[in-house]
């Protein structure tokens, strides 16, 4: 499971950039997954809580937002979602099969949300 690793990851550089929080305490850490990044949202969530439960950052909450996968047309320029359960890369404008992924593979922290002491 690497969800447990990316947990952990997020939680050592929440820590490791408290000096930054100008003596706040982080409340909440927000994620940005891609529906293509391999990773179970839930799964993530689950191994967060257990991990941070027992830190110094406790009780830091964990806001997760899905980024569904986009694509873009190369011909006509278009972008639209793509359903991951019916993976279909053509185009609904035109058809065509020359396009580009835009979003779906993004695995990043968007933010980190302090409280004042």
């Amino acid at each position: 499971m690497h969800e447990l690793g990316i947990a952990t990851n997020i939680i050592e550089t929440i820590a490791s950039q408290a000096g930054r929080f100008g003596g706040g305490r982080p409340a909440k850490v927000g994620l940005r997954i891609g529906d293509l990044s391999g990773v179970d949202r839930d799964a993530l969530d689950f191994c967060f809580q257990a991990l941070v439960s027992d830190s110094e950052l406790a009780p830091l909450e964990l806001e997760i937002e899905r980024i569904p996968h986009r694509r873009r047309c190369e011909p006509c320029g278009r972008e639209f979602e793509v359903d991951v359960n019916r993976f279909d890369a053509s185009c609904p404008a035109c058809g065509n099969l020359h396009t580009d992924s835009v979003t779906g593979y993004e695995l990043e922290i968007a933010y980190v949300e302090v409280e004042d002491r």
